[in-house]
């Protein structure tokens, strides 16, 4: 734990070479397109009109939160999918993340925990990018923006511990299981599926099924995406309890993640 202390003292000396990778992931993601940054507004845009498409005027939206509603339903959608596409995009990322820059790796005085960072760092940007989005469309259907949008700082310092904990996991155990890049596309489906995004908790279903709540409530990720619905959609207070106990699962993931991370590194060199 120590060591993991002196190595998290010395990332933050590397702030500034965070800072430019995260810059130059930026520039070069969407280098030689037309649209360019605004495609960090579009693809989530275009994403929830698919899932509004499907689940909102194929299959009707049941929960009276959503007034029957389709773009009600759509305004819920988005608090839910944009989140979790910088949850996921991060993992998928972050499983190559130190194969593709193997170059970086094999130099000795480079801080190889840098990478996951900024995979993460970079995608939460896009996050931001998107998020007024939500901000502006939240009056205009008729819904009204509190003071408890003020909360969600909180519930975006949750997600990043989270994801930055498991990501270092991931690309570090990726390096020497190849297969594990192959599997993750297909857990995340489940998991997106298995977090309350495309549905509420209040769904009649899930309300008479204890194993089925106590699944969903077991997933970290839901405690999170309900912290960004209660601020932006439901406009109350999150569960502050069940956020704060995902917190601190969070600082284990993390904690993991940095350990199975550091009793790796000295490998990567070689594997990549």
């Amino acid at each position: 734990m120590i060591r993991i202390f002196r190595n998290l003292k010395e990332l933050y000396r590397c702030r500034v070479l965070v800072q430019n990778l995260v810059v130059r992931e930026l520039k070069a993601r969407y280098r030689g397109t037309v649209l360019g940054f605004l495609w960090s507004f579009f693809n989530p845009l275009l994403l929830m009109i698919v899932y509004t498409a499907v689940f909102g005027l194929i299959i009707n939206p049941r929960d009276p939160a959503f007034e029957s509603k389709p773009l009600i339903y759509a305004l819920y959608l988005f608090c839910g999918i944009l989140p979790w596409h910088w949850f996921a995009s991060s993992t998928l990322e972050s499983a190559n993340v130190l194969m593709i820059n193997g170059n970086l790796i094999k130099k000795i005085l480079f801080p190889a925990e840098v990478l996951p960072v900024v995979t993460v760092t970079s995608n939460m940007i896009h996050f931001f990018f998107g998020l007024p989005i939500v901000l502006v469309f939240i009056p205009i259907l008729g819904k009204k923006l509190t003071p408890y949008v003020l909360l969600l700082p909180v519930v975006i310092f949750v997600q990043y511990v989270f994801t930055l904990g498991f990501n270092l996991m991931i690309s570090s155990l990726t390096v020497h299981f190849r297969d594990i890049k192959d599997i993750l596309a297909n857990w995340l489906t489940f998991w997106f599926f298995a977090t309350p995004i495309i549905y509420p908790m209040t769904f009649g279903t899930i309300q008479n099924s204890a194993p089925l709540r106590l699944m969903l409530n077991l997933n970290p990720m839901t405690h999170i995406i309900q912290g960004y619905q209660y601020c932006l959609f439901y406009g109350g207070l999150f569960h502050w309890k069940r956020l704060g106990i995902t917190f601190l699962v969070s600082l284990v993931f993390f904690a993991v993640g940095y350990m199975i991370f550091d009793r790796l590194r000295d490998s990567f060199a070689e594997e990549v």
